[in-house]
């Protein structure tokens, strides 16, 4: 949906995806007004499941389209490509039948038999899963197969013209590579007649009137054709001859693959045409700060995020900071979500020069909610503990009886909340408590509190609450630092070193409530 932003907010603006948008339309312009379209590019290796990283991507793709149709009519499409033609070079950790995948190594991806015995290749069942992956977030995408292009032709001038330049693209390649890879390197890759396999070996002699190789397999002098899927490139060329073939304008990718995108552009220059616009973002850290691995199951998944929370939280999550890395685990999830609700909170009074800097606007491709926030997540997930809720309407009830005149169907990002709490609450943080057990000082303080708390009622404003617990803190020995009788309440009540803005958890929760509650964990420590 195109929506009118005046142009002076959209040239002032330094909102990510507004910056990019407007890189695509000043480096590609010529490209563009003559196919009167802009084509943005996402990678995915169907060697494996898709997970969070390639929603990383596509999202982020996304959000430059978005960007793109406050600037420009020209169509945009959005190219998921699968690079399913390589070679399966080793067999993934979280899938069945590995022997049968052993047998297959180094085979094309789509001539790799399925494990999941669902599709006729482990290639294909790879693409399927990747289909569906991005259909459940409603993204618009192109899907192009690898094995698909090289094999009806569709690459086939563009291969032409990678042979016909040959030695230009080994001198860009070769000094790269140590004195063993430069004996083998070539950059097609035959599939061997006899095996099936992509292999990895020294070219002999090319021809390009005939457009065809000539390559030693350990001994035996064969030909084959770089066309119709007889061949395949080597990843550096390959990504090249994609952008060349298919006029991409915009492409991102990860921290990790900027040296390769730096030989891809060179390739391209040398063919004929100017590289794309590129957006390299960092790459994700688990909470010991070690890069995300599929192999080592460390971070979060993508399943785990939405058991958790929603979509929209894990792509702001993905909106915010693209170029800093950032740690990637469970614990970081209730932020995550707080910070998507102030986000919606705040665009209720913004400008639309302000609105177009607020996540959220393109997270929501500028339609963003305008429900009312209960609560935070946060203090939802303390109030599950607090008040033993262990189903969804429990919850709702407790929630109803401070809130008496709210119905869940006017509040369904609550509704949901309400849900991802529980499940966050016993499935996340349940295990972690940690009670402390107060010493006699701050035993003294803590009955005081239940003292100044008899002086309060339901009908105070929660700042007022706020004041009284200052109050406490200052006469009990935390004067000069009221960070530490805060953390002792959280420690104590809680479990855990932060926790909610108390003057309004017990406005919420009640006065009464709180003191049972503070009495209860005294006695139980």
């Amino acid at each position: 949906m195109k929506l009118s932003i005046d142009k002076t907010i959209i040239d002032q603006t330094n909102a990510w995806p507004f910056v990019e948008a407007k890189k695509i339309l000043k480096e590609r312009k010529q490209y563009i007004e003559k196919k009167k379209k802009i084509i943005l590019q996402t990678g995915y290796g169907p060697s494996g499941l898709p997970h969070i990283g390639t929603f990383g991507e596509v999202a982020r793709t996304t959000m430059v389209v978005n960007a793109l149709n406050q600037m420009t009519d020209f169509p945009k499409e959005i190219i998921t490509f699968s690079d399913d033609m390589d070679g399966l070079r080793k067999i993934p950790d979280n899938v069945p039948n590995k022997d049968l995948l052993k047998k297959n190594l180094h085979k094309p991806l789509t001539k790799v038999p399925d494990p999941f015995n669902k599709f006729d290749s482990f290639g294909r069942h790879n693409n399927e899963m990747l289909k569906k992956f991005l259909n459940q977030f409603g993204f618009k995408y192109t899907f192009k197969s690898s094995t698909e292009l090289y094999t009806s032709g569709q690459f086939n001038d563009t291969l032409k013209l990678v042979l016909e330049n040959y030695e230009g693209i080994m001198n860009i390649i070769i000094p790269t590579l140590g004195k063993e890879r430069q004996k083998t390197y070539s950059p097609f890759l035959p599939i061997c007649p006899e095996t099936g396999k992509v292999l990895e070996i020294p070219v002999i002699e090319i021809d390009t009137n005939k457009s065809k190789i000539i390559f030693d397999n350990y001994g035996k002098k064969l030909e084959k054709s770089v066309l119709n899927g007889d061949c395949k490139l080597q990843w550096k060329v390959d990504w090249a001859m994609r952008w060349f073939a298919l006029d991409v304008d915009f492409e991102m990718y990860g921290k990790d693959l900027i040296e390769s995108a730096v030989l891809s552009t060179k390739i391209i220059n040398l063919l004929g045409k100017t590289n794309p616009s590129g957006f390299a973002y960092e790459l994700f850290l688990d909470e010991k700060g070690e890069k995300i691995s599929k192999s080592k199951g460390n971070g979060i998944t993508i399943d785990q995020w939405l058991e958790f929370a929603s979509p929209e939280s894990l792509s702001l999550f993905m909106y915010q900071n693209p170029k800093r890395a950032k740690k990637l685990y469970k614990e970081i999830v209730p932020k995550a979500v707080d910070e998507y609700l102030d986000f919606i909170d705040k665009s209720k009074n913004q400008d639309e020069k302000k609105l177009i800097l607020n996540p959220v606007w393109h997270v929501h491709n500028a339609n963003v909610p305008k429900e009312e926030m209960i609560m935070t997540f946060s203090m939802l997930l303390n109030l599950v503990e607090t008040s033993n809720a262990n189903t969804k309407d429990l919850l709702w009830k407790f929630v109803k009886k401070y809130k008496p005149n709210i119905k869940e169907e006017n509040f369904p990002i609550f509704d949901k909340l309400v849900e991802y709490s529980i499940k966050f609450f016993n499935e996340v943080i349940k295990e972690n408590k940690k009670y402390k057990k107060p010493n006699t000082n701050e035993k003294k303080a803590l009955n005081e509190l239940i003292k100044a708390l008899d002086e309060c009622n339901d009908e105070m404003k929660p700042e007022d609450i706020q004041t009284k617990i200052f109050s406490v803190g200052k006469e009990n020995g935390y004067k000069d630092n009221l960070r530490d009788w805060f953390r002792l309440i959280y420690e104590v009540v809680f479990g855990d070193q932060n926790g909610p803005r108390l003057g309004f958890f017990i406005s919420f929760f009640g006065i009464q409530e709180t003191k049972k509650l503070i009495n209860e964990k005294l006695n139980n420590v």
